[in-house]
């Protein structure tokens, strides 16, 4: 089923954006604003250099920008901005595997500047507790790296991009079924591997 843009106000303007004229700057710029830090942090969890991250970013909203003449509302706005944005990530994975030696003084993900810390920071309500709060952030970050591409990406996109399993589908190109089981596959394997840093032992994915 179509959505049409009374259904996503990010559609509407995704669509003044292809009919182009002055609007389309308004509406892209828009765009820009509500979806560059989710877009960050979706593309980090993938190539975990905070440089790259944004330029990586970048590239995605310039690419919707070149092809918005050809951008159909088949979906949510969001839907289609991270499936571009996981192509783009695919695509530098696959060129990172035949140039290996580009990759290797990539930054960590403990690295304080990369931008999810920064994120993390704005968030704190008091420094009393930051250090043990950032080391489970991190212990969070990397189990998630350590997860197959798709359980990552349809967990990244459940918790940052706030997509339904519906939408993760449409972005990963699997049943709706399918998607499901990735990401309780990819949950279970986040518990187990957590399990010996969190209080409780659990933790649900958003």
């Amino acid at each position: 089923m179509a959505v049409t843009p009374s259904h996503d106000p990010d559609t509407d303007l995704m669509l003044r954006v292809k009919r182009g004229g002055r609007e389309a700057h308004e509406a892209f710029a828009a765009l820009v604003e509500r979806w560059q830090q989710p877009l960050i942090s979706f593309v980090y969890r993938t190539l975990p250099d905070g440089a790259e991250a944004e330029d990586l970013a970048q590239a995605v909203f310039l690419q919707v920008w070149k092809t918005a003449d050809r951008y159909q509302p088949s979906a949510k706005f969001s839907t289609f901005l991270f499936t571009v944005a996981r192509n783009l990530c695919l695509n530098e994975l696959r060129r990172r595997s035949r140039h290996p030696a580009d990759s290797l003084d990539e930054p960590r993900a403990e690295d304080d500047q990369h931008p999810l810390r920064q994120i993390e920071d704005a968030r704190q309500p008091s420094a009393a507790d930051s250090a043990q709060q950032f080391e489970i952030f991190a212990k969070v970050e990397a189990a998630l790296a350590e997860l197959p591409e798709k359980q990552r990406t349809a967990i990244v996109l459940c918790r940052e991009g706030e997509l339904s399993y519906e939408e993760i589908a449409e972005v990963l190109g699997t049943s709706l079924q399918a998607t499901k089981s990735i990401i309780h596959r990819g949950r279970e394997l986040l518990k187990a591997r957590l399990k010996p840093y969190l209080r409780t032992g659990e933790w649900d994915g958003h």
